[in-house]
């Protein structure tokens, strides 16, 4: 068929037609080599276009979401390249570190960015009703400067305050992401499948800049990522402010003159306290299982090495899976999903005591972090339904705090237990029953602490 004029109107078409067939024809010389470069181009094509597919289905390219999508990923892109720039350093290695003195400051210093999140930039981005694009572009712009300043101040006190103000900012991008997901969610999927996929993507995109990083990282030294984390954060720039202006859009939402601090409701209530529960179990498995293995492999690195990878492989892939699970999903109750979830994490602790070992350990790593990933989805959910707009970055804000510190109490907990399985497993298998009692009764509007029968009163209790 002879080329197309360039101004046909199906010009454009039929050059994208022939830059799809150029990829897929094989070479003319066969050769190792130019077969492999051919193999290549032709799945990375493939994989291009599944992705782009996937992420604008379901009128996600129409309603904004896609876009969305684009900056979601880029934010998971930019932690990703910093977790691997500074893994040696007291912010990602203290957790499996042999001096309990090192946890205790990494405990410390992971509750930092949200001892900020909840009394500040919470109420900050309620009162923020225009200017979204711009919030999310400052984000990126100033973890760009912090990059740098890390990278400059690689061996220097800098580096700790230029860290934690990026995840501070990191959880800043977290609550304004919640705030601005129903504004571009398209009419064919629910809020709770938009946070699924969100995450997803993320994960997926935070999974390959790590590997990218790592290599960065092997080349360049940990200051060669800080720099490839400072290019991604620039790319995150531009990212925000191509979003859909739907993200700018007000409606129904209410003047923020009156900032008494609203009252969280029921279904936000049982939320909190079910994903408080597995992230109880997600924190002790952390640390203790990281200490337990210590324990048993001092003579044997390369053991250690392997049965630690076992226990944050479970619970990568069960992240990933509930994660991946909850973006096909319709979940007409999330309540009844979170007692399901923080059931799974009761009862795969109860068969961990008794059947204690590794093997159950990984086992609940996996079961804890697939339930994590549902609990959370449906979580953002139901705050983003069920919490007034004047509220609702606050109401993010106050319940990634709570999330944090059950996190930092399993992890504490996982520190001062005994370095045996059925010792410790038994231990958080009594907690998480309690747990479990207290969110059933929160959604009968009861509960075993004396100021939780009211759902107002609870959503204070919870939040503060």
């Amino acid at each position: 068929m002879p080329p197309l004029p360039d101004d046909h109107p199906g010009a454009a078409d039929q050059q994208d037609r022939d830059e799809s067939a150029g990829a897929d024809a094989p070479p003319r010389k066969i050769t190792v080599t130019r077969v492999a470069a051919w193999r290549g181009r032709q799945l990375t094509w493939r994989l291009m276009r599944l992705f782009f597919s996937a992420a604008h289905a379901d009128g996600a390219a129409e309603s904004g979401l896609a876009r969305f999508t684009y900056a979601v990923m880029v934010n998971y892109a930019v932690d990703a390249a910093m977790a691997v720039a500074l893994a040696n350093t007291l912010f990602f290695s203290a957790a499996t570190a042999e001096s309990k003195d090192k946890v205790a400051l990494y405990l410390l210093i992971t509750m930092a960015p949200f001892a900020v999140i909840a009394p500040v930039i919470g109420p900050a981005l309620d009162r923020l009703r225009h200017g979204r694009r711009t919030a999310l572009a400052v984000s990126f712009g100033v973890r760009v400067l912090l990059a740098a300043v890390m990278a400059l101040n690689f061996d220097g006190w800098a580096l700790y305050p230029a860290a934690l103000g990026c995840m501070v900012l990191s959880k800043s991008f977290g609550v304004l992401k919640a705030a601005m997901t129903p504004r571009v969610l398209p009419d064919a999927i629910s809020l709770t499948t938009a946070n699924s996929r969100l995450t997803t993507f993320g994960m997926a995109a935070g999974g390959v800049v790590g590997a990218i990083a790592s290599g960065v990282a092997w080349l360049l030294g940990s200051q060669g990522a800080l720099w490839f984390m400072a290019a991604l954060a620039v790319a995150g720039i531009f990212a925000g402010l191509r979003l859909s202006d739907r993200v700018e859009s007000s409606r129904g939402e209410v003047p923020a003159g009156n900032r008494r601090r609203a009252p969280l409701g029921r279904h936000v209530v049982v939320a909190l306290w079910g994903n408080g529960g597995i992230r109880l179990l997600t924190g002790f498995l952390t640390l203790f299982a990281a200490f337990v293995i210590k324990e048993g492999t001092r003579q044997d690195p390369f053991l250690q090495l392997v049965l630690l990878g076992a226990v944050g492989g479970a619970a990568g892939l069960g992240g990933f899976a509930g994660n991946a699970a909850g973006s096909r999903m319709r979940f007409g109750k999330p309540d009844r999903l979170i007692v399901s979830c923080l059931g799974a994490a009761f009862a795969v602790a109860v068969v961990a005591a008794v059947l204690a070992g590794l093997p159950m350990a990984v086992l609940a790593a996996l079961v804890g972090a697939t339930a994590s990933a549902l609990a959370k989805v449906c979580l953002d959910a139901v705050v983003q339904r069920d919490v007034v707009e004047r509220a609702r970055a606050s109401a993010f804000g106050r319940s990634e705090t709570v999330l944090q510190l059950s996190w930092v109490f399993g992890g504490a907990l996982g520190v001062l237990l005994p370095a045996v399985w059925w010792i410790g497993f038994t231990v958080l298998a009594a907690l998480l029953g309690l747990l479990l009692a207290q969110t059933v009764l929160a959604g009968h509007g009861a509960g075993l602490l004396p100021r939780s029968q009211e759902p107002g009163t609870a959503g204070h209790v919870a939040g503060s």
